[in-house]
């Protein structure tokens, strides 16, 4: 649809400031999210970091069971954050997440010593009840907020907020544990920059642009005319086609192929660090930075990717399916290679290895525009439920990878096992793509329709 140019907005607007506070819930839930991996480390080999605080002897099982217990109670909410965004509206809805997760954060570091690896996961999971809340509330705020024409730009600008906090959780962790704060200080930091985050929403958040303060009459009208016809603002109500959407072929796509990235990149983000201290010998400091690496070089490729895809778009030399598969597949299938290739490398080869690291995480760091943001192309009406569906399942996931590379690495410094490891996401990230170029769709579905319901009732009475 093509909207008179009058009714658009300043160029830097309510909109862009909205999608730089959804960055800003993402950056901090990562955060909170994403150290586990780091801080575990600092907790139970404190010669590398501090060594003046307590040192847990945890075994690999233990651990596992530490990183997999967030995504416990993160499925669990994926429905209930779709359908408090709905009724009680974005803002409260993720102000009540990151404020819940930033409270337990603060607690970690009086209650783990005092009940150890039990009482962390206890924790961790409802850390992820409250996080569960946060992605289908975001993506119910893109699809209200987003301009059809502007929703690769304000969702990739809104998403860079996961690498972001994954870039700062992985190299400002360690070198906090590593300060005389020692681990307890992740706790505190972090919990900190959450409850600042929540006073910055709170004051700034808007649920949609018909009562926004922040906000010029031609920008309103942009948005709402350009959603005209597409959901978003105008229907966030509709009846919810169930049936249609669990039988949906490019709707399965899409589960499918975010089911094999999370499996890779939930493998990546959790394992890195162990398979940095155990094969290459890294010490707690240096983990820390080189465990960034691949996520800064993420940051870096997220604008690039999303800066290509809006300039191809925009210039009409593709259309918006041939975009993303293409971004999806690069982001997939060259890091399927590149994790096969890191298993076959030692201690001697470190430098190659966190360059294959470093390349993978960053090339993969295209399926947000490859794939991530297909929900609201599909249904702009129903983004939060299908967020919640599509997190609730491919969320299993991240609870299991840990307890599969628990099983596989019973030590880990042992290479071959992380072989292993690496192969079996390599195949995840294959075989997701391949299903996804054949089968995945970017027009809206017949059933984002708020008549939908209605027209199949009526069919099925004649």
């Amino acid at each position: 649809m093509v909207v008179d140019e009058k009714y658009k907005g300043p160029l830097l607007g309510a909109r862009h400031l909205q999608a730089i506070l959804i960055n800003l819930a993402m950056l901090t839930s990562y955060l909170q999210r994403v150290n586990i991996s780091v801080t575990l480390i600092a907790m139970t080999d404190s010669k590398t970091t501090n060594p003046y605080f307590h040192e847990f002897d945890w075994n690999e099982k233990e651990r596992s069971y530490i990183i997999s217990s967030f995504f416990w109670g993160y499925i669990l909410t994926q429905f209930p954050g779709g359908f408090m965004s709905r009724k009680l509206g974005v803002k409260a809805t993720i102000m009540i997440a990151m404020l819940g997760s930033s409270v337990l954060n603060l607690l970690i570091s009086v209650s783990v010593p005092w009940g150890q690896w039990q009482v962390y996961c206890v924790i961790r999971f409802g850390q992820g009840l409250f996080q569960g809340l946060v992605f289908p509330s975001a993506h119910t705020h893109l699809a209200m907020w987003s301009p059809v024409e502007e929703r690769t730009l304000l969702g990739g600008l809104s998403h860079l907020g996961v690498e972001t906090g994954t870039v700062f959780a992985m190299c400002l962790t360690g070198i906090i544990a590593a300060s005389d704060l020692g681990w307890p200080g992740i706790s505190y930091v972090y919990g900190g920059f959450g409850i600042g985050f929540c006073v910055i929403w709170m004051i700034f958040a808007e649920n949609s642009p018909s009562v926004a303060r922040f906000i010029t009459a031609d920008e309103r009208k942009y948005i709402i005319s350009s959603q005209a016809g597409t959901g978003g603002e105008t229907k966030p109500t509709v009846p919810i086609p169930w049936k249609a959407i669990f039988t949906s072929v490019p709707f399965i796509s899409l589960l499918v192929v975010r089911i094999g990235h999370n499996w890779g990149s939930s493998t990546m983000q959790t394992q890195t660090p162990a398979y940095l201290h155990g094969v290459l010998s890294m010490s707690i400091v240096s983990n820390a930075f080189y465990s960034s690496l691949p996520h800064l070089a993420a940051w870096i490729l997220s604008f690039v990717y999303f800066t290509i895809a809006e300039l191809v778009l925009q210039k009409k030399w593709a259309s918006l399916s041939v975009v993303r598969k293409t971004i999806n597949t690069i982001s997939m299938w060259i890091p399927a290679l590149l994790l096969i290739g890191i298993g076959f490398l030692d201690e001697k080869q470190k430098a190659l290895a966190i360059v294959l690291l470093t390349l993978n995480e960053g090339l993969n760091s295209g399926n947000t525009v490859g794939s991530l943001l297909n929900l609201i192309d599909l249904s702009p009406n129903h983004t939060a439920i299908l967020t919640a569906v599509l997190n609730c399942i491919t969320n299993i996931i991240p609870m299991i990878t840990p307890l599969v590379v628990g099983i596989i690495v019973y030590d880990e410094t042992q290479r071959t096992l992380w072989q292993i490891v690496f192969v079996i996401a390599s195949a995840f990230f294959f075989f997701g793509n391949l299903q996804y170029l054949f089968f995945a769709a970017t027009n809206v579905q017949p059933w984002n329709d708020g008549e939908f319901l209605t027209k199949n009732d009526n069919k099925q009475k004649i």
